[in-house]
């Protein structure tokens, strides 16, 4: 299948489960699909990159370590990602990363994600918090900073600061989240 089919194969992705399952289940399938899916997913201003970032997500649900060879491409183009439906799958992929990173059991992103990949998903996470975003995006930024907080031990006076900041402005999920986010670092310091 060729970019401009899966393409138009993606127009049929709705919001359901079951349609992302579907397009996922087809890129685990065929592997090779994966590339085509994350260039039509970094067509950022393009309705459809929608689409391609929720099956992303059910793609890297199921199987994080198809991503590996791709680590590069993805951590590149997330900061590009603006559209509100495709940052929240983004960033979440973020923290599928952060989380199996910093997992007890072996994973091979452990010894794939690098410096540079690290960075890049930091900074997009901080640029998640900072600006006009929705409060999905944000919690799993908050979630995937803190995680690496644990590595760098810069993130959480930044992380906290920034939390306390919007605190009195968010919504109630935003406060809840944070909430919780504080109280993990006051107990990672003692």
């Amino acid at each position: 299948m060729t970019t401009k089919q899966f393409y138009n194969e993606l127009n049929y992705v709705n919001h359901t489960q079951a349609s992302r399952l579907f397009y996922a289940n087809l890129v685990l399938k065929q592997p090779d699909l994966l590339p085509k899916l994350l260039e039509i997913t970094f067509m950022v201003n393009d309705k459809t990159s929608t689409r391609a970032a929720w099956v992303l997500e059910y793609v890297c649900l199921k199987n994080l370590e198809l991503l590996l060879p791709y680590l590069d491409t993805f951590t590149l183009n997330i900061k590009k990602v603006h559209l509100d439906a495709a940052v929240r799958p983004v960033i979440k992929i973020c923290e599928l990363l952060a989380k199996a990173y910093f997992g007890k059991a072996d994973h091979l992103i452990k010894s794939n994600l690098h410096e540079t990949h690290k960075e890049r998903i930091i900074e997009t996470c901080f640029d998640v918090l900072i600006n006009d975003e929705k409060v999905a995006p944000k919690a799993f930024a908050m979630s995937t900073l803190f995680l690496f907080g644990k590595q760098y031990d810069w993130i959480y006076p930044e992380l906290t600061q920034i939390l306390n900041r919007d605190f009195p402005i968010q919504s109630a999920a935003y406060k809840a989240r944070a909430k919780q986010i504080i109280a993990k670092i006051k107990k990672t310091k003692n």
